[in-house]
């Protein structure tokens, strides 16, 4: 329905037709206005040449205006609107409503409060506000106020719960919305639920291939998006097999798809296939980008490829101008030394961008102790310690205290645990191994895999 301002009555109706053409003509500017800037300066000139305002061409100012991020604007349109009169009507208050949880949320709970009537997208909007500000608990509870719910609401709350790691309420939700409500999920919800299957290894997997199903069941096309996120879970989950056969089915694979392949085949010790796929994925154009390097240079650590990974290290800045991360350092620190090359290991701690973080000490560390190198060791112990915090890095202290007790310095190795005592520290957790069926990449059979519990 128009809304219209109350001031300017037509009173014929060619001009009722004129004047109803003149709005819409402006509120199409506005929402075809090529940038945020061009859209806020044709809102002002309506004001100028004294247009009243319709709702359309608020709904289409306040879309505009959210991407600028300015609170200041979006209280200046929300007393524009309250003046015109504008908040009774639902549509307009949603959509400011949605401005507030982009820019200041306190203010969208404080309006949502307020508005004499909601719809199921306004409760939507306040439930993924919630879920942006880490706020599980009271997404929740706006769910469960919430007097109509729609497959909307059920994929946002699900959203929350696995957007904030919170994996098994969130698929029991999503069992609930299939089994007991009766509600088809749409496919935000089922590319929501993928991608939490991917953290929670096998009970995850068989959820997973169940949201498959349903995809092939349904006879839904698989995009790109849900194809990649299939190859990203399958990948995650270790059965390569499956992410692959997605993977060939995919009409364009991004970079995204082939970076999930790669490090799901360096990560389950398939090294070898991980530098191929990377061969592939650059003779076809597609640009790595600096997850693809962690999952090469993985597969380099893996296997001792120390030369292909100086080249790959190489590659990130010199060949496709991006940043090395912390992630690319720590595998080269990992890679020189476990080869014995404690010297260039060292030397990438000394000279890189960001500061060492405490895994890229412990694993120098572990090195030194591996190949006995006690005085590279001593060239970093005051710097690790600096780093380490007592509360989680207990392995790093047992790891300093050894090395100083292999190369009998009994009194630095005293010291060490003196201060392991005085600040609590806590020592890593034993752990146990017990062996799992794996696919075979190659068949249907089945070889055990290892896996540690605490």
């Amino acid at each position: 329905m128009l809304v219209i301002n109350h001031q300017l009555k037509p009173t014929t109706k060619y001009q009722n037709w004129h004047f109803i053409k003149h709005l819409n003509t402006w509120a199409l500017a506005i929402k075809d206005a090529s940038s945020s800037n061009n859209a806020m300066q044709l809102f002002s000139q309506m004001h100028r040449q004294s247009v009243p305002s319709d709702s359309f061409s608020i709904l289409h100012i306040l879309k505009s205006c959210t991407h600028f991020n300015n609170l200041t604007v979006i209280h200046h349109l929300h007393s524009h609107i309250l003046k015109l009169g504008f908040i009774s009507h639902v549509y307009v208050a949603t959509s400011l409503v949605h401005a507030y949880v982009v820019t200041s949320f306190g203010f969208a709970r404080k309006l949502f409060d307020e508005l004499p009537e909601r719809n199921a997208v306004t409760w939507n909007t306040l439930i993924k506000g919630y879920s942006k500000s880490g706020n599980v608990c009271e997404a929740r509870d706006v769910f469960e106020r919430m007097p109509l719910r729609n497959v909307a609401s059920w994929s946002a709350m699900i959203a929350a719960y696995l957007n904030a790691g919170d994996y098994d309420p969130g698929l029991k939700l999503f069992r609930e919305m299939i089994s007991n409500v009766g509600l088809s999920p749409d496919r935000m919800t089922i590319g929501a639920v993928l991608s939490g299957c991917s953290h929670l290894g096998s009970v995850g997997l068989l959820m997973g291939k169940s949201a498959h199903g349903f995809i092939v069941k349904n006879e839904w096309e698989l995009n790109e998006q849900i194809a990649t996120i299939l190859v990203d879970m399958y990948a995650k989950c270790g059965f390569l097999k499956y992410a692959l056969m997605v993977f060939e089915l995919m009409e364009e694979r991004n970079v995204i798809s082939w970076t999930a392949l790669i490090c799901g085949s360096a990560h389950r010790g398939y090294s070898e296939d991980a530098l191929s796929l990377f061969e592939m994925m650059q003779a076809t154009g597609v640009k790595p980008n600096e997850m693809t390097f962690t999952g090469v240079l993985t597969a380099c650590v893996h296997t001792g490829l120390v030369d292909e990974g100086r080249k790959y290290f190489k590659m990130i800045d010199e060949e496709y101008d991006l940043e090395p991360r912390i992630q690319h350092y720590g595998c080269m620190v990992d890679l020189f030394g476990k080869a014995g090359f404690l010297e260039e290991a060292y030397e990438v701690i000394r000279t890189m961008r960001l500061e060492p973080n405490v895994i890229i000490w412990g694993s120098f560390l572990a090195a030194c102790k591996e190949h006995k190198q006690f005085d590279m060791a001593e060239r970093v112990i005051k710097q690790a310690l600096r780093m380490v915090k007592p509360e989680n890095d207990g392995g790093v202290f047992t790891l300093i205290c050894d090395l100083y007790t292999m190369n009998e310095k009994w009194e630095d190795a005293e010291r060490v645990r003196k201060l392991m005592l005085n600040q609590n520290v806590r020592k890593a957790r034993g752990s146990s191994v017990i062996a799992l069926p794996e696919p075979d990449r190659h068949s249907n059979c089945h070889h055990p895999r290892r896996i540690c519990y605490a």
